[in-house]
């Protein structure tokens, strides 16, 4: 811990964080209004604010958590073909994020039937700094939004400035994928969220419905007399209602603490196939106010799950009914427990595998007893630590072996190039493999496909850093090794009569390492899903060559099929994706278009290709 001060290490000002707090515990006031906006008058900034939801039908809208995929909503998740797919997803394996649907309906609602879209717009257009905010579920409804406007507005052709969101005792919207997808974008550093020490509604979700049901709606109804005027709790529901909350995020906090220390005990797995776990976890950056005019940041997802849960644990059951009745007046404490402490330095949550374990006289030591942590709680933050430590280390690694990938792709163009010189392009020459040329080329194709499928499979199990699928230098490599080696694959497939095994390539047989690379180029360039499909046409031209043997006289049947072909050859030949190889008098290509009925060739597009 230095000598920093909240504002100088996040980024947002004290004056924005004091603005926002305001007017999003102000916003309860007038429940009935969608949202509020509000100009700074000592800056530039715009403030939209969402007051919450006192309704538990607008937290939970089905069992067991009220969660859905985003593709069930059309602001978050384009419909079509023809749209660019989400960001709100894990590239390579393709696994769209969840999200809460009463939140998500929320926001619909509010964009639907107010004016906040003319509003944004009109932000947008001054060139004002957009700041997005929310107490309770107001918060979570303000977190939809900037993610909203990230999706539609954060594009060269209408805004490079991201907007900021800041909240105040927010529930949790949306599951791992989410916050993978935030931090892979390089979007978290744009969330900033307040958490009381005892605060028990950043904690809901972690509960399914079905253990708290009848406490939940009594303590809403609690809350949202809370938020227009002070008032006594009810301490026995408070107690039973934080009780059951705390317990199962107990189940949460320690089934994701085992996954860090690496326990592979298949009893893990087989107990939480039978107990409801929450999806959600959290996103962005998060401040923990200790109530003792204390502010702890962490950035470690995986950190802030832990301290959601041991910051908020009882010593005892004696202090059951003061902290749950604490629980629910902390939840409308922020802006007297951020008035004294953002001009005072805070504890920042670093290198957590290094965390002392034992009381030591260090500010960050008695920060961590300020949040009651013990030394449980303390390894739990310590693997949390090392997790993001192994993942850091695993990039090195794969980066170390970039020069081996590029060495074995510059072997594999030297072989290209030599099957030109032969009027056979590398593709029939591979797949023939009479020489020891060919065999060479096999050798490369194998010692890069062991560096790839490595890579690929800590993609899988998510053991790399989430920017790893959006670094330019590692697409740049993967879309080189895609155009060399998926080709060679191909004509191995083919070669060896797999597709009638297996089935066609493209169905049945093409490995994750090409479908996770082509989807990285496509989501970095903003493309449609599935048009960067250059590496694999030799697999469409293997089945329509098989379709002329087995039936020479038809082509009616594969006309569209042939002419789809044609054209995407042309364009990826002028664009220089393919190179001109794949029009040599021996290609499989040739062979198979000129079978082609005369009066179709005469008008090809590749009939000049093919000719010359």
């Amino acid at each position: 811990m230095g000598s920093f001060t909240l504002p100088e290490i996040s980024g947002f000002s004290e004056e924005l964080i004091k603005k926002a707090c305001l007017i999003a515990m102000a916003a309860h006031k007038s429940p009935d209004n969608l949202f509020f906006v509000e100009h700074s008058r000592t800056s530039s900034d715009v403030f939209f604010s969402f007051p919450g939801s006192w309704s538990a039908v607008h937290w939970f809208t089905r069992q067991p958590f009220g969660e859905i995929k985003v593709d069930q909503s059309d602001l978050l998740c384009p419909k079509g073909n023809d749209k660019v797919a989400t960001s709100l997803r894990s590239i390579g394996r393709d696994e769209l994020a969840t999200v809460n649907e009463g939140f998500l309906r929320r926001f619909e609602m509010i964009l639907a039937n107010s004016s906040l879209q003319i509003e944004v717009e009109k932000a947008v257009t001054e060139k004002k700094k957009i700041v997005f905010t929310g107490h309770s579920s107001g918060g979570a409804v303000a977190i939809l939004a900037t993610v909203w406007f990230m999706e539609q507005y954060l594009k060269p052709e209408k805004t490079s400035t991201s907007p900021l969101c800041v909240t105040f005792g927010s529930p949790l919207v949306g599951d791992f994928i989410f916050n993978h997808a935030l931090t892979r974008e390089n979007w978290s550093q744009y969330f900033l969220h307040f958490v009381m020490r005892y605060d028990i509604v950043p904690r809901i979700l972690l509960a399914p419905l079905s253990s708290m049901g009848q406490e939940l709606e009594k303590i809403l109804c609690l809350l949202s007399r809370k938020a227009m005027f002070p008032i006594q709790g009810s301490i026995v529901e408070a107690s039973k209602f934080y009780e059951k909350v705390m317990r199962n995020a107990s189940a949460v906090a320690s089934h994701a603490a085992c996954r860090l220390m690496g326990n592979t005990n298949p009893i893990l797995e087989t107990v939480a196939s039978f107990i409801e776990l929450s999806p959600y976890r959290p996103c962005g950056t998060f401040v923990f106010c200790t109530g003792h005019r204390k502010l702890v940041l962490v950035r470690n997802a995986d950190a802030v799950l832990q301290l959601l849960f041991y910051s908020s644990q009882l010593c005892s059951e004696i202090e059951l009914k003061s902290i749950a009745e604490r629980s629910l007046d902390d939840h409308f404490n922020y802006l007297n427990e951020l008035q004294d402490s953002l001009n005072k330095p805070v504890v920042e949550l670093e290198h957590l595998e290094g965390l002392p374990l034992s009381a030591e006289n260090m500010p960050i030591d008695m920060a961590l007893n300020d949040l009651g942590l013990s030394a449980r709680a303390r390894l739990c933050l310590r693997a949390a630590g090392e997790h993001e430590k192994q993942k850091l280390s695993n990039q090195q690694r794969m980066d170390s072996k970039k020069k081996d990938i590029e060495s074995g792709l510059h072997s594999l163009e030297d072989y290209k190039n030599k099957s030109a010189l032969c009027n056979v392009g590398y593709y029939d020459a591979f797949k023939i493999s009479k020489d020891e040329d060919d065999f060479k080329a096999n050798v490369k194709r194998l010692e890069l496909t062991g560096i790839w499928d490595e890579i690929i499979e800590m993609l899988n199990r998510y053991e790399l850093p989430e920017g790893f699928e959006s670094r330019k230098d590692w697409i740049e490599l993967a879309t080189k090794y895609r155009w060399m080696v998926e080709p060679l694959d191909i004509a191995n497939y083919y070669r060896h009569a797999k597709n009638e095994d297996t089935g066609p390539y493209m169905k049945k047989g093409r490995p994750r390492r090409y479908k996770y690379t082509q989807r990285w180029r496509e989501h970095a360039l903003r493309w449609p899903v599935g048009s960067s499909a250059e590496s694999c046409f030799w697999a469409e031209v293997e089945e329509l060559l098989l379709y002329r043997t087995t039936n020479p006289g038809a082509f009616e049947d594969i006309r569209e099929r042939t002419i789809y072909l044609e054209r995407k050859l042309e364009e990826w030949f002028r664009s220089k994706q393919v190179s001109n190889d794949v029009f040599l008098k021996g290609s499989s290509l040739t062979k198979w278009w000129i079978t082609l009925p005369h009066q179709h060739k005469s008008a090809s597009r590749l009939q000049g290709l093919i000719n010359n």
